[in-house]
């Protein structure tokens, strides 16, 4: 439930529900997201980084330069496609060795980097995304997406 009251999810489809999003960002109500709409929204919780975070946002997001986020815009920054490049680009970084797979250190490091104490449960998520019992060996692209869905 976002702060509207609305479903930030489609009962139906279970799929994110992005005019609801797109709709508590745009704090104007003039159908599209500006600089201003963002520090409405996040200016508290980003402090001093403010003005380094919004601009990278409306860089990211504004592909036509205008100054502004349309909803077509916004849609496409949060699609399922440019989600499975972050997801790639997340992998990469914890293949530290460039070997295709991701073992039991690389992510029990990243984890932890990531704020999260994942100890003992890392062998067992490397030994799911596997599909097998060898907890030494890493995992896959496909196998960390496994991971990750569970």
């Amino acid at each position: 439930m976002c702060p509207t009251g609305s479903a930030l999810h489609s009962k139906a489809t279970g799929k994110p529900n992005l005019r609801s999003a797109f709709d508590v960002l745009d704090v104007g109500r003039d159908g599209k997201i500006s600089t201003n709409d963002l520090r409405t929204s996040y200016g508290e919780f980003l402090g001093d980084s403010e003005d380094d975070v919004i601009g990278t946002m409306m860089t990211v997001a504004d592909s036509n330069k205008d100054g502004y986020v349309e909803f077509e815009e916004f849609q496409k920054v949060l699609d399922s496609s440019r989600r499975v490049n972050v997801m790639e680009d997340v992998f990469k970084v914890m293949n530290k060795d460039g070997d295709g797979k991701v073992g039991a250190e690389d992510l029990k490091s990243y984890l932890n980097f990531a704020g999260l104490q994942a100890d003992d449960d890392v062998k067992a998520m490397i030994k799911l995304g596997r599909g097998d019992n060898d907890e030494n060996g890493g995992v896959t692209y496909e196998g960390f997406l496994k991971i990750l869905s569970l």
